[in-house]
């Protein structure tokens, strides 16, 4: 009898370890990360001077429990009847990518918007972010390293010079 009590206490133990390291496991490995933009501004015509118009920048805000990582694209260069955006997000070695799309550009003239581009499913650890944006060219890259484990939240920008956003 007494041997029944403790192999039955031994099993209940081990199958709660055994739950314990599966939960921990599936928390440290979210799965492939995925991306979408839940937000945008209208055209950002009325800047006030010239210096915030210059600067395109990435603000960030991770979080653990959730996998979750918010960037606010600031400036972000797109056709002015660009009928909606849309982004690709994906991870190679460790720089997580965000290609930016416009769906249509309909007019002769580009502007500068806000985009609010959410992340599911990324580790806190260290990554370079790498910003492809559709009116760049040759000016300064949207590119950074972030250390997701360390610092939940930042910003990084670059100064541009060319139309829209120099003029």
């Amino acid at each position: 009898m007494r041997t029944n009590i403790i192999t039955s206490t031994l099993f209940l133990i081990l199958s709660l370890l055994l739950f314990y390291r599966c939960a921990e496991k599936e928390k440290t490995n979210p799965g492939p990360i995925t991306g979408s933009i839940i937000g945008n501004s209208n055209c950002n015509s009325n800047l006030k001077t010239d210096t915030t118009r210059n600067l395109t920048c990435v603000e960030y805000n991770y979080n653990e429990t959730s996998n979750k990582l918010i960037f606010n694209h600031i400036n972000a260069g797109f056709n002015c009847c660009p009928q909606g955006f849309y982004c690709n997000v994906s991870l190679k070695n460790d720089t997580i990518i965000v290609e930016e799309f416009e769906n249509s550009s309909l007019c002769d003239c580009n502007c500068l918007y806000d985009l609010e581009i959410e992340l599911k499913g990324v580790e806190a650890k260290k990554y370079q972010i790498k910003f492809i944006e559709p009116y760049c060219g040759n000016q300064a890259k949207l590119e950074f390293p972030v250390d997701l484990a360390s610092l939940e939240q930042g910003s990084y920008c670059a100064t541009r010079t060319n139309y829209p956003w120099g003029i």
